[in-house]
């Protein structure tokens, strides 16, 4: 189905999405980009999937964004000379949705918005495009081989993929703009000391670690008050006031107390395990 994916789920709605060019050590290139965008825009928002769980074939997560290509390496337009107002005004028409907007960034974009768990299992090295894409994923777990960078600075480019948002929300500016002007590799133990990874376990351990934490996650577990949880967490943890999260968490609550909240409630009483039947893609709008 996929040339540079593998995507299975199994019986509890636990997608496996596996980056998969184990000899260029999974290396991110124009069609790995179009067809993350497909799993995230589609197969990973079929609400049999309840939860997905992101790792590498071989022994690397993501060396980054394949340099062989002829061109411009990134897909991008070099005949173009965009203004911010002009870029800004028309980012998703063309010739700028292909010819300048950062490629990564599409894909971290689409990460961002699935209204369900996406764990990183990051099984081996993770430098460029392959660190940063994790940054869109809710959590994060390293192998003890895994290696992480953000080594934009030796390449006289930037960080990309959103991750000059989702970096500093993580780790704190002050960590963020060290590991970036340093470009250096990180061990796993020293990216779970900066609090970029959630923990860090032996290779033959992590898939298992990851799949356990997403189970946890989604058993017994209503797919709607999950998606908007998401969505509040990461919109009103960069608002400006909390009366933004009155009113998103008061929309929310109105719509799960008439919906999943009813079974939710009903259960706790009776003593059974709850039984919810919302859907992650018919989210009630709460913005």
């Amino acid at each position: 189905m996929y040339e540079t994916l593998t995507w299975q789920v199994d019986d509890d709605g636990i997608a496996t999405l596996t980056l998969h060019r184990p000899d260029a050590l999974n290396a991110f290139d124009l069609t790995m980009a179009r067809e993350l965008l497909q799993v995230f825009l589609t197969d990973a928002r079929d609400d049999a999937v309840r939860a997905v769980v992101v790792t590498g074939a071989g022994r690397a997560f993501c060396a980054g964004m394949d340099l062989s290509a002829d061109g411009n390496v990134f897909g991008l337009d070099e005949s173009l000379a965009p203004t911010p107002e002009e870029f800004r005004a028309a980012y998703d028409e063309p010739p700028y949705a292909d010819g300048v907007r950062d490629t990564g960034g599409k894909v971290t974009l689409a990460i961002h918005a699935l209204p369900k768990p996406v764990i990183a299992a990051i099984n081996g090295p993770a430098v460029g495009i392959g660190a940063t894409m994790t940054l869109a994923m809710d959590l994060r777990l390293a192998s003890t081989k895994a290696r992480i960078g953000f080594v934009f600075g030796r390449l006289g480019i930037v960080p990309e993929a959103c991750s000059t948002w989702f970096l500093p929300r993580i780790v704190g500016i002050q960590q963020a703009l060290e590991w970036v002007y340093s470009a250096e590799i990180l061990t796993a133990e020293q990216a779970h000391a900066g609090r970029l990874v959630r923990s860090v376990h032996e290779p033959d351990d992590l898939l298992p670690a990851a799949y356990e934490l997403a189970r946890s996650f989604v058993k017994d577990r209503s797919p709607v008050a999950l998606g908007l949880a998401k969505q509040m967490l990461y919109r009103n943890g960069a608002a400006a006031d909390p009366l933004e999260a009155h009113l998103t968490d008061s929309l929310a609550m109105f719509w799960t107390s008439i919906g999943d909240g009813k079974e939710g409630v009903a259960a706790f009483l009776e003593k059974r395990a709850p039984s919810f039947t919302g859907k992650a893609s018919q989210l009630p709008r709460i913005v």
